[in-house]
């Protein structure tokens, strides 16, 4: 079933997933989860929050950093540690999620441009475009999507 980022609803909405979520860097499973859960915004692809314990034991080193989001709340920043690769800030956390988004509480989001490799019930996933986004495109959605040169102001 195709879902369209516009039918996403704004505020967003947390959804539940049950799909095989797998994040791979130079060759390393960094986390693997059938317990996910995704965030649904009008006009961005969703971003997959995995639970903190799907990583691999020593990965998320807290790193430098912190961002805002009107509807979640403040956001702090991971470093993923991949032997003696450091990837810095490519994934965040809600401490103390706002209202509304406590299931993000214990959960892990990153940028899956980040990594060398996502994937969505088996499916190799594509970022969303820009770098300040987290979205995960599957051929199941479809945009246009926020993110890409011009789209700011959406």
């Amino acid at each position: 079933m195709t879902e369209s980022v516009w039918d996403y609803p704004r505020p967003p909405r947390v959804d539940p997933s049950t799909e095989h979520v797998v994040v791979t860097h130079a060759g390393v499973v960094l986390a693997d989860t059938t317990a996910s859960l995704r965030v649904l915004e009008t006009s961005h692809p969703p971003t997959y929050y995995l639970p903190a314990s799907s990583f691999a034991a020593g990965v998320l080193r807290p790193g430098q950093g912190a961002s805002w989001c009107e509807w979640k709340g403040q956001a702090a920043y991971y470093d993923l540690v991949v032997g003696d690769e450091v990837l810095p800030a490519v994934a965040w956390t809600y401490p103390t999620p706002s209202k509304g988004f406590e299931a993000l509480l214990d959960h892990v989001a990153l940028y899956p441009g980040r990594v060398d490799r996502c994937t969505v019930d088996g499916e190799v996933v594509e970022p969303q475009p820009g770098s300040f986004y987290g979205g995960w495109i599957t051929s199941r959605v479809v945009g246009p999507f926020k993110g890409a040169p011009g789209t700011q102001g959406w």
